[in-house]
This record gives structure tokens, C-alpha cells and sequence, in this order.
């Protein structure tokens, strides 16, 4: 896999230059975790506040270099994109990778780069800004708070596709967008895509049993129900952050991630090491709920913590136990972010199952810049109708909800 010099510049303006750079590290800590510092979305009941989406933090970024579970071998060349100004310093910047496939993305254009090929043409390589193996929504366009972030936020998106245009590189493509972001690439020309997940909404519930009488009676009764017999058998469950997260810990919890993971993917993406960085780098950020029994630990689910909200990530399990990954990965989170006063619960990709447990349908957004003109029209044809069919299964989704209806 090919692409321009490490550590080049893109040609700005006078005002900016965009830096190519091929390690985090390139960028002192505290700068890039300035530029991904953002006020977070609130709902009534919480209060918006200056924070940093834990994916895009300097520490999480560099644990899955460090690690080598982002690599050239893994297929994810780093190559971030550095904005400065005129006296050099760093004043907006895009996590982005250099991808010779479409693994470990979870929004799909297998089919984009399949067809492309068949014409003649190269799909790969491509540039992904994106967190990788994280489906998780959050700012892709680091410009800090202040005057002139929509500034800041084009002139990335026109030099990410600056750099494609350099390199040869077949499309660019940023997934899990917030909607300013998504505005700013809409505004140079990307393509608009759309998907769905389901996600908790915590209305200042004061408690689990708060949130159940929000259902209607069947559906209270079935989780009741299943929580119930997911925790038989001796089954408890534990909390683990900070200074809870040892070297033993870890190494139970990634038995489970390898065991589920290589039946899952073939092969899972994280590295162990990744996990000992993450806890040592961010460990008050993890929320690792793991369940016990016989004196051992038997299955756990890896959680990150923003400002407001629960992004449930990595699930795995060495006993099978009727519920248990119910409880583990989605009412324990719920659990979790009741008794945290959290806005919301994001526990991951796809998964229509969610809804009876009280999860409900949320579009995401990407946006795609392909440069050639006719593999363009196709993909445009196609997001056309995607988003429409997006939008209607979402709306009939909606409907299906656990919660009681409200009367005419």
C-alpha cells in the first residue's frame, strides 16, 4: 500500500496547510486533545459541557498504534490530518487511515469497491477518517471550540480530498459523523450516506424501575423476566473502572473477546496490549461489566465513557448462559447510565433485538468523497434510494418500541 511521504504537507492557502502525519504521536497530547475538545449534545435533563468523545482522544488513538492493532499489517495506515496556521501551530486535525480493505469499518461499500474493480478500476487504496473497529458516533473534524470552527472544518474536508487527489487515492470516506461535520463534507461535495442503530434515551429516569414503568405491562414483565433467569445459577455481576482494571482482569476479559471474536470475525482486530494502554491511558473512561460465577470470571462487555454518554464496545464469554449477554451488554449499560445521570447508551452496531430492551432506532450519517465521475453517479443513485429506505424501515422500527403509547 502506497501513498504520499510521511509527515508531508498538502498545499493550502496563505492562511492554512494541511500536514499529513503518519504516527499520533506527532502531535503532542495535550494539543490534539485541545482540538478534540467539543460541547456535547444535551438533552433537558443535562447540562451541555466542554468534553472529549473518548474515540477520538489522544489516548485512545495512540493505544491502538502502540498496541500495533493499527498498522500497516493490520491494513490501517495511519494518516492523520494536521491543519495549522500560519505560524505553524496545530488548529484542527482528522483522525484517517490509509486502507487497502474495508474490514473492520461497519459501514459497508464492499459492493462500491467489488463493482469498480469489475470495471477496471482500483478502489483500493483508500482513506478512512474514522476510528477504527468503532461504530460509535463523535467528532471526525478536531477544530477545538471558538470562532471560525466551520472555517476549520471545510478547509479539512477540501484537503482530505486534496490529499486523494495527490496520491491517486480512489475516494475518501468519514463514518459516524456528527451533523456539523456531516454539514461541512455535504458542503464540499461528499456524498451523504445513512444507517441505523438503536440507542437508550435516559429521560432523568430516577431509577431502573422508573424506566420500566415508561413500558407497557407485557414488555415490563418479559425483561423482568429475563434479567431474572440471565443472573440464575449463581450468576453475579461486577463494575470494573479505574483502578479495578489489572493485568488480571484484562486477561480474562480478552479470553472471552479472543474466544467470541475468532468465532465471530475469524480474526478479532485489538491487540491484548491495546487493552493494558486503554486501562493505564483512560481507565476512569472504561466501564467493564463482567460476570462471575463459581469464583470466576465468565463473560464480560467493555465499556467507554463520554461526558454523557455509554458507547458499549466489545463482548465476549467462555460459558453460554441463556439472557447473559442481554444483561451484560445492554441492561447493565442502562443500569449504568440511570444511576450515572448518563443522557445515553450506544451499544454498538445493528441489532434489531435491541428494541424490547428498551433501545430505540437512530439514524447515523457518513459521508463519502469518490473522485471518479462515473463510479460517483452510480454510488449517488444508489444513496438516493438508501436513504430513503433507511428512513422508512426507521420509521416503521419506531413503532416497535417497548414503550406505552400514548392515548388519542
Amino acid at each position: 500500500m502506497t501513498g504520499k511521504p510521511q509527515d508531508a504537507p498538502v498545499e493550502g492557502d496563505d492562511t492554512f496547510t494541511i500536514r499529513i502525519v503518519d504516527t499520533i504521536s506527532a502531535v503532542p497530547a495535550g494539543q490534539w486533545d485541545r482540538l478534540a475538545a467539543t460541547a456535547v449534545d444535551s438533552t433537558s435533563a443535562h447540562t451541555p459541557r466542554a468534553a472529549i468523545n473518548p474515540f477520538v482522544s489522544h489516548a485512545f488513538l495512540s493505544s491502538l498504534e502502540d498496541s500495533g492493532s493499527v498498522s500497516q499489517a493490520a491494513g490501517w495506515l495511519p494518516r492523520h490530518l494536521v491543519l495549522e496556521g500560519p505560524g505553524g501551530e496545530a488548529i484542527a486535525a482528522a483522525p484517517a487511515y490509509l486502507k487497502a480493505h474495508s474490514q473492520g469499518e461497519y459501514v459497508f461499500d464492499h459492493g462500491w469497491a467489488d463493482a469498480f474493480q469489475r470495471a477496471g478500476g482500483r478502489y483500493y487504496p483508500k482513506l478512512q477518517m474514522a476510528v477504527p473497529f468503532t461504530p460509535a458516533s463523535g467528532p471526525r473534524l478536531l477544530v477545538g471550540a471558538g470562532a471560525g470552527a466551520a472555517t476549520r472544518r471545510m478547509a479539512l474536508a477540501e484537503g482530505a480530498k486534496s490529499y486523494a487527489a495527490r496520491t491517486g487515492v480512489s475516494s475518501v470516506h468519514a463514518t459516524f459523523l456528527r451533523p456539523a461535520d456531516l454539514a461541512a463534507l455535504e458542503g464540499a461535495d461528499w456524498l451523504h450516506r445513512t444507517d441505523q442503530q438503536f440507542h437508550f434515551h435516559n429521560r432523568g429516569y430516577d431509577g431502573y424501575e422508573a424506566f420500566l414503568a415508561t413500558l407497557a405491562s407485557r414488555k415490563r414483565k418479559a425483561l423482568r423476566k429475563e434479567r431474572a433467569q440471565a443472573l440464575a445459577n449463581d450468576i453475579s455481576i461486577e463494575w470494573l473502572t479505574g483502578r479495578d482494571l489489572t493485568e488480571a482482569v484484562w486477561d480474562a476479559f480478552y479470553e472471552f473477546y479472543m474466544d467470541t471474536g475468532s468465532r465471530k470475525w475469524g480474526r478479532p482486530y485489538l491487540h491484548r496490549e491495546f487493552f493494558s494502554l486503554v486501562g493505564e491511558r483512560m481507565g476512569a473512561q472504561i466501564l467493564l461489566v463482567m460476570a462471575r460465577r463459581n469464583g470466576r470470571y465468565i463473560a464480560g462487555g467493555l465499556n467507554f465513557l463520554g461526558p454523557d454518554t455509554v458507547y458499549g464496545r466489545n463482548w465476549g464469554c467462555v460459558e453460554d448462559h441463556p439472557f447473559l449477554h442481554f444483561e451484560v451488554c445492554y441492561h447493565q449499560a442502562i443500569d449504568y447510565a440511570i444511576a450515572h445521570g448518563l443522557a445515553v447508551v450506544e451499544a454498538g452496531a445493528q441489532g434489531e433485538h435491541k428494541l424490547a430492551r428498551g433501545y430505540e432506532p437512530v439514524t447515523t450519517h457518513s459521508a463519502h468523497w469518490i473522485a471518479h465521475p462515473g463510479l460517483r453517479r452510480a454510488i449517488e443513485d444508489y444513496l438516493d434510494h438508501e436513504r430513503a429506505e433507511v428512513a422508512r424501515v426507521g420509521e416503521i422500527l419506531g413503532g416497535h418500541t417497548p414503550y406505552k403509547k400514548a392515548s388519542s
